[in-house]
């Protein structure tokens, strides 16, 4: 199966996950994230924002992150997509060592459709995805007005030129 690819599943939901790399080859981190989760079974990878360069938030002094969010089509449960995006993550050497530490891939549940999750390990829209330009800069490209934590609206969320000036336009979409 190809990305792009014209596959339905029964009772697909679209959810949108962040991706982020800041060691070794970021972007080709990006891709092959992209590509692992096209393979993993029930998901369809739609479309991806562009690619930003962005200031890490929080955690030790580190290199730059690159971002994007990808769009998906998933007919998996979202305490499964959760696991097919940590398989990801392990496929592809993550350590998880310090928080907000430098990182190969992160790979983020943002939404679900519309649906709001609060479960051990898992709670969607994600809980701090609106406090995050780096987040929401890509968000937006894919869904103007996306499910935010607490009921919020895109249109109330305001970034500093500070916060927005840390997010660079790097790449092209991924997909």
């Amino acid at each position: 199966m190809t990305i792009g690819q014209s596959v339905s599943y029964r009772g697909a939901v679209t959810a949108t996950l962040g991706l982020g790399s800041n060691v070794g080859d970021r972007l080709s981190n990006l891709r092959q994230a992209v590509d692992l989760l096209q393979r993993a079974p029930r998901i369809r990878v739609i479309r991806s924002s562009r690619v930003y360069e962005t200031k890490p938030v929080g955690g030790p002094p580190q290199q730059d992150f690159l971002n994007a969010v990808v769009q998906i089509e998933t007919a998996e449960t979202p305490q499964a997509l959760l696991t097919a995006c940590r398989r990801v993550e392990d496929g592809m050497g993550r350590v998880r060592g310090e928080r907000w530490g430098p990182r190969v891939i992160d790979v983020d549940v943002l939404t679900y459709g519309r649906e709001a999750l609060d479960e051990p390990g898992l709670v969607i829209p994600h809980p701090r995805m609106h406090e995050r330009a780096f987040v929401m800069v890509p968000l937006l490209e894919l869904d103007a007005d996306p499910p935010l934590p607490g009921s919020r609206s895109a249109r109330d969320i305001r970034f500093g030129s500070e916060e927005l000036a840390g997010v660079r336009p790097f790449a092209p979409p991924l997909v």
